[in-house]
């Protein structure tokens, strides 16, 4: 028999002869075990839940236009592109607009107010990645000329879901001139002789380019109870799209269409503004020159538009979202003629502080947008982190200690018994580096079925705490197996060294005169 083999059999004779009090130095290595895998896997995979939990809050990272650029779709995809696909959750454009409430007209009622609202074009979709807070009565809009409505919003003009709501927006549309382009205004008497100004662009050949009217004092009004529809009330309604589209290239003078035979270089008149629709062809016609050329390159016209939306939802949230009115970023282009530009995107970025401050940086070096952290939110979940992570630290530690302690105190009872053993041992020639190579070996052998039974452990106990405490699974890293069995063997030997000193220590002598 070789002498690995004789020391490998001593062992096991000797772990085999006490085994209650072995099985309980084995025990508590298992314990300890199976606390350090578990709080080391969370602890490794804490940071990952940590900001799936913080994700709920809401975006982390702000995307504002740069400096020099505008944030559009090719400058966002840039930006977008300095970050780890899998870190990215989410994106959510938003373009803000101010929007009229304009009703539901009908021919005896008129709305009395002229109430404005914040309002944000946005990606649904998006939405929901980075505001998983929205809570919403109803569902989110999924289709075109649908809209969803904070909760205040919705209170003051008296809006449920199914209701339909109009919105009224002033949309400025810019044409280029050239030198040789001449500028024509002129005015003309709408309503009870209240005025329509235009200013009129036309070209060297007198063809209109663009067309910008003042419409202000054709308001809504009441005389002797009777309710009077205006141009204002029903352009950019779908029976008045286009109306300011009919003049560019037309001719002067104009000349109103008088029924659906006249050609289509008549003008024809917005339903029920018959007056107000005349009177802009009037004051066109009688317009005359103001300046011999076009001094500018680009000349503004403005218009308005009204469209009609199906409120699906209300949204809820307990801060200032509740005063908006949200709608898709193509129906915010219809109605308010807004460019793909957006004023800021909302990222939900999964990652630590560092990681979030690197990723900003190198979005804002890109140069396609300034990138800001919400500090609120990315600071709370470092500060919740640190103390999270500290507390297993800690736990952790205690539990190594308190096995040291358990084993070793185990071993000093073994050392205790076998003392007449060692004595005799040492009586018959045996040296002081084989009596510690057996008891570190027995500490050994405990360390390593105590590590191999807490790993296996100690997954299903990081699963448990996982499951009731961030609600989700755990991803486990294999290498915490062998880095499990290690530190337990390590915290066994290290248990043994007071009991083996001790035995060491003993006097055969003594020993063998019974004392």
């Amino acid at each position: 028999m070789t002498k690995r083999k004789m020391f490998f059999k001593m062992i096991t004779a000797s772990l085999l002869r006490r085994r209650s009090r072995m099985l309980v130095a084995l025990l508590s290595v298992a314990v300890g075990a199976t606390i350090l895998a578990g709080l080391v896997t969370v602890y490794v995979d804490v940071p990952r839940q940590m900001a799936a939990s913080f994700r709920s809050y809401g975006a982390n990272m702000l995307l504002m236009p740069g400096e020099q650029n505008a944030l559009g779709r090719e400058s966002l995809d840039k930006a977008l592109g300095q970050i780890e696909g899998e870190k990215l959750l989410g994106a959510t454009p938003y373009r803000y607009i101010y929007t009229e409430f304009v009703g539901n007209q009908t021919s005896e009622s008129k709305y009395s107010n002229q109430l404005r609202f914040m309002t944000a074009g946005t990606d649904f979709e998006q939405v929901k990645n980075t505001s998983p807070y929205f809570s919403v009565q109803g569902d989110y809009p999924q289709q075109p000329r649908q809209a969803l409505l904070g909760k205040n919003a919705a209170s003051t003009i008296g809006a449920k879901v199914g209701s339909t709501v109009r919105l009224a927006c002033e949309r400025v549309q810019s044409v280029s001139a050239s030198a040789s382009d001449t500028e024509l205004s002129g005015s003309a008497p709408g309503y009870y002789d209240a005025e329509v100004g235009v200013t009129v662009i036309v070209d060297a050949e007198g063809r209109i380019k663009a067309v910008a009217m003042d419409l202000s004092r054709q308001t809504p009004f009441r005389v002797a109870g009777l309710s009077t529809e205006t141009f204002t009330d029903n352009y950019g309604t779908e029976h008045a799209e286009g109306f300011v589209d009919q003049f560019t290239g037309k001719q002067l003078p104009l000349t109103m269409s008088q029924s659906a035979d006249d050609p289509e270089e008549y003008i024809d008149a917005v339903s029920g503004a018959t007056t107000t629709s005349r009177a802009v062809v009037n004051a066109i016609n009688n317009a005359v020159p103001t300046k011999a050329q076009a001094q500018t390159e680009q000349i503004s016209q403005t218009e308005r538009a009204v469209m009609s939306f199906t409120v699906t939802g209300i949204l809820e949230t307990g801060g200032e979202e509740e005063d908006y009115i949200y709608l898709s970023l193509a129906d915010a282009e219809a109605l308010c003629g807004v460019s793909d530009v957006y004023d800021v995107v909302e990222l939900s970025v999964s990652g630590s502080s560092e990681e979030l401050s690197q990723i900003a940086q190198r979005i804002s070096a890109s140069g396609s947008a300034q990138a800001r952290l919400v500090k609120r939110v990315t600071r709370s979940e470092a500060s919740v982190l640190g103390k999270l992570q500290a507390l297993v630290f800690l736990v952790t530690l205690v539990t190594l200690v308190l096995t040291m302690i358990s084993v070793s105190t185990t071993m000093t009872a073994v050392v205790s018994e076998r003392r007449k053993e060692i004595g005799l041992r040492k009586a018959l020639g045996a040296s002081d580096n084989s009596i510690r190579t057996e008891f570190l070996g027995e500490g050994l052998v405990l360390g390593l079925l105590g590590g191999i039974i807490g790993a296996a452990l100690g997954y299903v106990f990081a699963l448990i705490v996982s499951k009731n405490v961030f609600g989700s699974d755990l991803r486990f890293n294999l290498l915490l197996v062998p880095a499990t069995i290690v530190v337990s063997m390590a915290v066994s030997a290290l248990s043994c060294l007071i009991p083996v000193k001790n035995a060491v220590a003993i006097d055969p002598a003594l020993v063998l005169k019974g004392e």
